[in-house]
């Protein structure tokens, strides 16, 4: 590992932890929400990338646990405990939930980026743990990074430049 750093990948329905100097990035953020999970006097992060907002959703007897935002937030909290963050000092950035394409239909299962926010949301606040920034909604794809060092979120949107959150 070199001092600057590599960047370590979330897939799809993907989570994983990195150490500074190494960053965090999922790409592909349509509907899907990044959850930035993070203890701001450590340099250990988690990120999972949600495509679905609960495991009942699952059509198969074994899920992709990190494909939800029930499961895959309480296994991201978990690893964290296992890597010696505590869960109460735990904050969150999240980005994504876009409405990709539009519905003549106004049923609930269309909604799927909202509706995968607001699960986020709920299980975050299921563990108390306070969503410091947020740049979610929109009908445009994004790419996310975090830098553990810095604690800043950079997000890549589609058309719509890059910020940091």
């Amino acid at each position: 590992m070199n001092a600057q750093g590599q960047i370590v990948k979330v897939g799809i329905a993907d989570m994983n932890i990195a150490k500074a100097p190494d960053k965090i990035r999922t790409s592909g953020l349509g509907s899907c929400v990044g959850v930035v999970l993070y203890d701001e006097r450590s340099t250990t992060v988690g990120m999972v990338h949600v495509m679905l907002p609960d495991s009942s959703l699952g059509r198969t007897e074994t899920i992709n646990i990190a494909k939800f935002a029930d499961t895959g937030i309480t296994a991201m909290v978990e690893q964290l405990k296992i890597e010696g963050i505590q869960s109460y000092k735990l904050k969150a950035k999240i980005a994504g939930g876009a409405q990709m394409f539009q519905f003549s239909s106004t049923r609930d299962t269309m909604r799927i980026g909202p509706r995968n926010v607001e699960a986020v949301k709920e299980y975050l606040k299921k563990y108390s743990i306070p969503i410091l920034a947020e740049d979610t909604g929109g009908n445009s794809g994004r790419t996310i990074e975090f830098d553990p060092t810095t604690k800043l979120l950079n997000i890549r949107t589609v058309n719509q430049g890059v910020r940091n959150i």
